[in-house]
């Protein structure tokens, strides 16, 4: 899923607050903008959320599919 750092105006499920980790800038994951990437275009890890935060984001992503 896309992380950004612009602020966001639509809310959960769409997107959501990274509050634990890291991050040097205040971000959001967008969670209906689900891509994927080659592991040569992975740079290394800057952080991990934690695991309530995960299943945050996999319950937004529930709801984006299950209507």
């Amino acid at each position: 899923m896309a992380i950004t750092s612009q602020a966001q105006r639509a809310g959960f499920p769409l997107t959501f607050e990274i509050k634990s980790a890291r991050l040097p800038k205040q971000s959001w994951v967008k969670i209906s903008q689900i891509r994927t990437l080659s592991i040569e275009r992975i740079g290394k890890k800057i952080d991990a959320i934690s695991s309530e935060e995960l299943e945050e984001i996999i319950e937004g992503l529930n709801e984006i599919i299950s209507t």
